[in-house]
């Protein structure tokens, strides 16, 4: 069986074609119309999307909630967040957060140890709070813009930027390191399928046109990241909460 592993030269030959079309892309003044260019294109991707969730992911997600005690839900979903420290701690040395990136190493080692592997988030308790860090942030630190707003088939809302940023992410995950193949696929699709399941309660909050919400709702929660705080939305919305 051949593996699926993205190999450095690919993933930074990926990185630079998606940079050179973000480059060649004026900054976003933040209009609809401006962030939003391809919104045919997405709108029908976006429908083949959902479509796909509504009859495989979603049913599996509410079958693995179903038959999973909520412990172990949680204790699944602390540890592939705990993976996830990795990614975050290499992005805020890039952005330059050392401060940020000992708190994460702290936090990675203390629930890597006495949280076994992840399992049990204790650092929490001990007050060191988790941080969401991934390239795209990287990337619009270093003054890269975001390009227009992209929904990719399979992996959903984007930005040009954030394609680019996916790759290296993809690159650096610790799964990609696994060299047994059913082992590293079984583990990704338990990580979607544990994260589907997350988002089943908040699905209730959709109102609106559900395309218009979710871009919207994308893009102000990726600048809250970016800025690393609240952010008011400037998308046309109406949504006037901050997150």
């Amino acid at each position: 069986m051949v593996s699926c592993r993205v190999s450095l030269p690919i993933s930074f030959r990926l990185m630079a074609v998606w940079l050179c079309a973000i480059c060649a892309w004026p900054a976003l003044a933040g209009t609809a119309e401006e962030v939003d260019p391809w919104e045919r294109m997405n709108r029908g991707i976006y429908r083949f999307n959902d479509t796909l969730d509504r009859y495989t992911l979603k049913p599996v997600a509410k079958g693995y909630q179903w038959v999973t005690p909520d412990p172990v839900e949680r204790g699944v979903n602390n540890m592939f967040r705990n993976l996830q420290e990795i990614r975050n701690l290499l992005n805020q040395l890039l952005q330059g957060k050392p401060v940020m990136a000992a708190s994460d190493t702290a936090r990675f080692l203390v629930n890597t140890t006495v949280g076994v592997v992840g399992i049990f988030d204790v650092a929490s308790h001990m007050g060191l709070e988790r941080h969401e860090e991934d390239f795209d942030q990287t990337l619009a630190v270093w003054g890269v813009p975001q390009g227009p707003y992209f929904v990719m088939p399979f992996f959903g809302p984007k930005t040009v930027r954030g394609v680019a940023g996916l790759s290296v992410d993809a690159f650096v995950h610790p799964l990609e390191e696994v060299d047994h193949i059913p082992t590293r696929n079984v583990s990704v699709a338990t990580d979607y399928v544990s994260r589907r399941a997350e988002l089943l309660k908040v699905e209730d909050v959709i109102f609106g046109d559900p395309y218009v919400f979710m871009r919207d709702a994308y893009l102000q929660q990726r600048e809250a990241l970016i800025r690393d705080g609240e952010v008011e939305d400037d998308f046309g919305s109406g949504f006037d909460e901050t997150f």
